[in-house]
């Protein structure tokens, strides 16, 4: 492990295993979203805007090429910071965008009910579900990788 201080090692290296299991429940989860009909573009907004609020440098420069990747408007990750006023996103989004926020700021006076209410306008309680997986699963990534110092993912020139 050259370059990483011992005393803040990568956690996903130092136990493999854990890390494996992350990505699996990773995958199982957008395997469900999936097949609740959230597409790609609108999972992949949600892990932005956590990995915002998070400072998430490393899952910043993987999900911000992922949304672009998944369809997401240059422009709506512009002004993702701002959706709440931001005209460009649709109901849905707003829904996802809202629980993302709730559940990675968790404010003990917001009314979790009254969330998920405003949030079945536009979304089942079963992509409820989907979302709030995806946002559990973002947070922990977001706090595998500050906890490792993880650099920046700079993508290869094949990418490009």
């Amino acid at each position: 492990m050259s370059g990483v201080n011992v005393n803040r090692p990568y956690i996903d290296k130092v136990h493999p295993e854990v890390y494996k299991t992350m990505i699996q429940a990773a995958a199982a989860s957008r395997k469900a979203a999936r097949a609740e009909g959230l597409n790609d573009g609108l999972l992949e907004l949600v892990n932005v805007r956590v990995s915002q609020i998070n400072g998430c440098r490393t899952c910043l420069s993987i999900h911000a090429p992922a949304a672009r990747k998944a369809g997401v408007e240059e422009l709506k990750l512009d002004l993702l910071p701002t959706w709440r006023e931001a005209e460009v996103f649709d109901g849905q989004e707003r829904a996802a965008l809202l629980l993302a926020e709730t559940l990675t700021v968790i404010d003990k006076a917001a009314d979790r009910n009254e969330i998920a209410i405003d949030a079945g306008e536009y979304l089942s309680a079963e992509q409820i579900s989907a979302i709030e997986w995806t946002v559990v699963l973002i947070n922990s990534f977001n706090r595998i990788s500050i906890a490792s110092n993880h650099p920046v993912a700079r993508r290869q020139a094949a990418d490009s």
